[in-house]
């Protein structure tokens, strides 16, 4: 592989594996229990990247500074935990980019805002755990991303520059942290990608429809 590119880097929820429905789950299952019918899942995906406060804000109707959002965060946590690999699958075509990264000597690794207590025990559910070069959860650093910490973190264990690293994101807040980490980045388009603006206003260096995409980019 040429290009320069030594390391990529991917976000976790809506990039490397479809998490939403057991996030969508566990946020059904508070409802259920309040007498409430369930959301669709299509109506919660796109959420999904955001956790708690994307997911129990819309189940529920509340921000963060709201009285009770804590307690129905930490209910959200616990029922989330209860059963966080349950349906969550690497994404179609992502086993096989790894390995193809695997083969060329291409280091890759993890870099999400989900933290440490979910993200380790998905990561090794998904088989991924003794493969990554690195995985960098939310509370790693002092600051989650958008901040680019996370990736500076990320740079500093794999010994990769910044101008040899791609990260690879879902959400517009991915694209503000590897710009700021001064990477090259890439848009997921099979990801959740919020509901917010489109993700072509992002900025991004490049936005892939396939995660084997990324195989090209780094061969162009």
């Amino acid at each position: 592989m040429r290009n320069g590119v030594r390391l990529v880097l991917f976000d976790l929820d809506g990039t490397l594996a479809d998490t939403a429905p057991d996030l969508a789950g566990a946020v059904n299952r508070m409802r259920s229990a309040r007498g409430i019918a369930p959301l669709p899942i299509a109506e919660l995906r796109p959420l999904a990247s955001h956790g708690a406060r994307g997911l129990v804000g819309r189940a529920f109707g509340v921000a963060p500074e709201d009285p009770g959002y804590e307690d129905l965060k930490q209910e959200f946590f616990r029922e989330y935990e209860s059963a966080l690999c349950v349906q969550s699958a690497l994404f179609p075509s992502i086993a096989e980019t790894l390995a193809e990264f695997d083969t060329a000597g291409v280091l890759w690794g993890i870099v999400t805002n989900k933290i440490a207590r979910f993200t380790q025990p998905l990561v090794r559910a998904l088989g991924l755990a003794d493969r990554a070069a690195c995985i960098v959860s939310g509370d790693t650093t002092p600051y989650p991303k958008p901040h680019p910490a996370p990736l500076l973190y990320a740079l500093d264990v794999t010994g990769v520059a910044a101008n040899a690293a791609l990260y690879v994101g879902d959400d517009r807040r991915d694209v503000e942290a590897g710009r700021a980490a001064g990477m090259r980045t890439v848009v997921a388009g099979y990801g959740y990608l919020g509901n917010g603006a489109p993700c072509e206003s992002w900025g991004a260096d490049h936005i892939i429809g396939a995660p084997p995409e990324l195989i090209a980019l780094i061969r162009a």
